[in-house]
């Protein structure tokens, strides 16, 4: 089940450029890390209970290079927490929803994650995030 609103991932050619207007904003980033299957390096900056997932690629055939090449930075993804991705996975195939994955991968912070394909979701790209063992 979909408990709230997790992050919105925004695309950045570099975190250290980006993180600058959302330091003179006075948010802090609460920690960087990189997520080598995604090819990207994150930093997650808290805003309240949800946050801003700044996206930096870390090689020319990631998704975020990708979505760079063709778009410019900007937002990416808008992420939902759930308590149970598997089962919202399932839920969603059988509604006919279009998924990136064929199942649920480990993403950043160790969470379980999937997409739904913007197609099937009005335009825009949804992740899907359970909280992993590794994250606190």
């Amino acid at each position: 089940m979909i408990g709230r609103i997790d992050h919105v991932g925004i695309a950045v050619a570099s975190i250290e450029e980006a993180r600058r207007f959302w330091e003179s904003l006075g948010l802090v980033i609460d920690h960087v890390e990189e997520v080598p299957q995604e090819g990207v390096r994150v930093a997650m900056l808290v805003v309240g209970e949800s946050r801003i997932e700044l996206l930096e690629s870390t090689r020319p055939d990631s998704p975020i290079a990708t979505f760079l090449a063709r778009r410019g930075p900007g937002i990416h993804h808008l992420c939902l927490a759930s308590d149970d991705v598997r089962a919202d996975d399932a839920r969603l195939r059988a509604a006919g929803t279009e998924l990136l994955r064929p199942e649920p991968t480990r993403g950043a912070g160790g969470c379980w994650i999937q997409f739904v394909h913007p197609k099937s979701a009005g335009g825009v790209l949804v992740e899907l995030s359970q909280d992993g063992e590794e994250r606190a």
